[in-house]
């Protein structure tokens, strides 16, 4: 049973960093529950505001139902009440639903709504889609904002008014319009989280569109950073997040733009090269090229970001 009500969840959300742990495989393909939950551990041992399991850096397109239902649990049980886990819900309508009533039969204690399977949507359909799901749980539902589930202001503020535990926005199409319409529209009754890629290019800007928050992938394996950068945004510290963007964030993107699909590489190659290897990630996605990720392991050194007692551990 879920230990946040919805609202009492989006309040805790609201002002901590979030992110998405990755899923380690085996060399075989298979869940490495032994090593997830040595990286959920390390990960629930910061300040971290809370932790989506079988979300896009944890590869939740790749899980099974089955998995992903294996991989929430252990996340809930492995953080065991440090911070919030939330699950994920993705896929066609029965699916979204499976997803959301394993997760919270698994302890969780929100949802992550991905967008559903490929095909266009209308806003009736995504109206539909995301009530349905919301009806099915009774945990706080976040709805992600992105691909082929653009939602309108009013179609948030239908759901809104259709589900209490609908609390949050998050958005990883970036257009400020939109954006402005949603807030405007909705205010505070969700709350609004970045999840463009990379969300530390963008979460200056986008806080002064009341999205206090966003989700970090890079916190996987240089966490102080990355809660030192949040906290620069939070300050509106604007010199302090220049300097990081500048040391680490924007060359990290270079490498991050070589190759399709390495938003999500990227994050295992991070962990590889701070000696926390958690495999590969699962096709159509591929791992870094042997350069990329020297070149990886050589900018998280220059950077100056390698986590603390780690530096032994890496090679």
């Amino acid at each position: 049973m879920a230990t946040y009500a919805p609202q009492e969840l989006a309040a805790v959300l609201k002002d901590g960093l979030l992110s998405f742990p990755a899923t380690p495989f085996t060399g075989d393909g298979r869940l490495d529950e032994a090593r997830y939950r040595e990286h959920i551990d390390w990960q629930s041992s910061f300040d971290i505001g809370g932790l989506f399991a079988a979300g896009g850096t944890g590869e939740g397109f790749s899980l099974t139902p089955e998995e992903s239902a294996r991989v929430v649990r252990l996340a809930v049980e492995t953080a065991a009440g440090r911070t919030p886990v939330l699950g994920s819900a993705g896929g066609n309508t029965a699916q979204a639903v499976q997803n959301a009533q394993a997760a919270e039969a698994g302890g969780a204690e929100g949802l992550l709504l991905l967008p559903p399977y490929l095909t266009e949507c209308d806003q009736s359909g995504l109206l539909e889609h995301a009530s349905a799901v919301c009806a099915s749980t009774s945990l706080g539902v976040i709805v992600y904002n992105r691909g082929n589930a653009v939602y309108s202001a009013q179609t948030v503020a239908r759901l809104a008014e259709r589900h209490p535990n609908f609390i949050g926005f998050k958005d990883a199409i970036g257009d400020i319009e939109q954006l402005t319409r949603v807030y405007t529209v909705n205010g505070d009754r969700l709350f609004y989280l970045g999840g463009l890629p990379t969300a530390e290019t963008f979460a200056l800007p986008l806080l002064q569109l009341g999205m206090s928050t966003y989700s970090s992938a890079m916190y996987n394996f240089v966490p102080e950073f990355a809660l030192d950068f949040y906290r620069d945004v939070r300050a509106q510290d604007h010199a302090a997040v220049t300097e990081k963007l500048a040391r680490f964030v924007l060359p990290y993107l270079d490498i991050r733009d070589r190759t399709k699909g390495y938003g999500v590489s990227i994050v295992k190659g991070g962990l590889k090269a701070v000696g926390r290897d958690m495999g590969s990630v699962r096709p159509p996605l591929q791992d870094l090229s042997a350069q990329d990720l020297a070149d990886l392991g050589a900018l998280v050194d220059a950077a100056g970001v390698r986590p603390a007692g780690e530096a032994a551990l890496a090679g």
